[in-house]
């Protein structure tokens, strides 16, 4: 279970430079307040254009939906790898000038994104994830760590996704430029079911005495093997009873296995209890997903909670867990957090009542999500912004 610890091991002295400046002494520093930052103001952006409330064509339905995945989810995944892999390796991934230029790209790719034409935008874009995953693949290899080669092989199938994407929205690919989306997001939750696996099981054995968590390796397994299954069949094939039985029997099976992480334990903790009820919006999505399948709920219900619920409760949970651990704090969370937790969830719910609903219901419910997602990111930024452009209070390196 050491496997996903990213406490940083001991270093030299702090470096001049830009390697020096605290914003760009690890990979976690940057990616997480941009990306927070960015989530908190592109939802509110989207949904007044897509309600009609500003002047902005360009923020479509396809737009939404690329920027949270290749915008938000991966600025923080390599925010996330980054740190992680320095202390998977003992070797240093992207800093200083390196890591500073690759946050420079990712914002250009987000101002491409918004205002340059299809191509000079794609150009933009596509080159974030290869050059982001090539020196996590350099460590890794450099270290003999190969268990975690599979990070970078989900990051290359990312990266394939966006080019996919961005090919179908030049016309250069006959597909709909919503397929490789999707799978993407599947991408992204066999990520979450990979690391949630390693560590909310360890994270709630190690924090609550008493409590033991249980793992099967047979049931872990399964369940991988029938995520990525199901996210195949939905990224490929149209809505059908055959990926209904995928989905229905990747929910059980990862119903059963959190089941196991003692969940309920969780509940006077907010450090954990956001990774277990985030964690169990995928079960739900997927659940979900069974249902739109055979007529029973609408399918963007099935997409919401997978990303919304899933996704972006996790990544609060994470962003604000591995920042306090990484800049020298006690690995507690206080009012800002709870808030942040429960706004969060609020705009799930919130959200899932828009996609139930029609007229003045789903409008309200896409105001009130919209609205609960923001707040939680800008007070994300607000609490942790000082921390992350500040060098750690116990005097260590990252």
């Amino acid at each position: 279970m050491t496997l996903l610890r990213i406490d940083d091991p001991a270093a030299p002295a702090r470096p001049g430079g830009l390697q020096g400046q605290p914003l760009f002494a690890l990979g976690f520093r940057p990616f997480y307040l941009l990306g927070a930052a960015f989530a908190g103001v592109a939802v509110p952006a989207w949904t007044a254009s897509w309600l009609g409330w500003s002047g902005a064509p360009q923020l479509t339905l396809a737009w939404h939906m690329h920027e949270m995945l290749f915008g938000f989810v991966i600025a923080i995944v390599v925010g996330f790898l980054f740190t992680a892999g320095r202390n998977w390796t003992g070797l240093w991934t992207p800093r200083g000038g390196h890591l500073a230029a690759l946050a420079a790209l990712w914002l250009a790719g987000r101002a491409g994104m918004a205002f340059l034409p299809p191509a000079a935008a794609a150009a933009l874009d596509v080159i974030f994830l290869p050059l982001a995953a090539r020196p996590l693949y350099r460590v890794i290899r450099r270290a003999g760590n190969t268990r975690n080669l599979v990070m970078v092989a989900l990051l290359a199938v990312l990266a394939a996704a966006n080019a996919v994407f961005h090919a179908a929205v030049l016309g250069w690919l006959p597909v709909s430029p919503v397929q490789p989306l999707y799978a993407a997001i599947v991408a992204v939750i066999v990520i979450e079911s990979v690391l949630g696996g390693r560590v909310i099981p360890s994270f709630t054995a190690n924090a609550l005495r008493g409590v033991r968590t249980v793992t099967s390796p047979r049931l872990e397994k399964l369940s991988l093997a029938l995520t990525v299954a199901t996210g195949l069949a939905w990224a490929l094939l149209p809505l059908s009873l055959p990926l209904a039985v995928l989905a229905a029997a990747t929910a059980v099976v990862q119903g059963l296995r959190m089941a196991g992480w003692k969940p309920l334990a969780t509940l006077g903790t907010p450090l954990l209890w956001i990774l277990h009820v985030s964690y169990a919006w995928i079960p739900l999505g997927f659940l979900m997903l069974a249902l739109a399948c055979v007529g029973l709920a609408p399918h963007s219900a099935a997409v919401h909670l997978l990303t919304v619920g899933a996704m972006g409760g996790l990544i609060i949970g994470m962003i604000t867990r591995t920042a306090l651990g990484h800049t020298g704090r006690m690995l507690k969370a206080g009012r800002a957090e709870t808030a942040m937790y429960l706004l969060l969830q609020a705009g799930v719910l919130a959200r899932l009542v828009a996609a139930l609903g029609a007229g003045s219901l789903y409008q309200a419910g896409l105001v009130a999500a919209s609205i609960c997602w923001s707040l939680a990111f800008a007070l994300y930024c607000i609490t942790y912004g000082p921390c992350l452009l500040r060098a750690r209070v116990d005097g260590r390196e990252g």
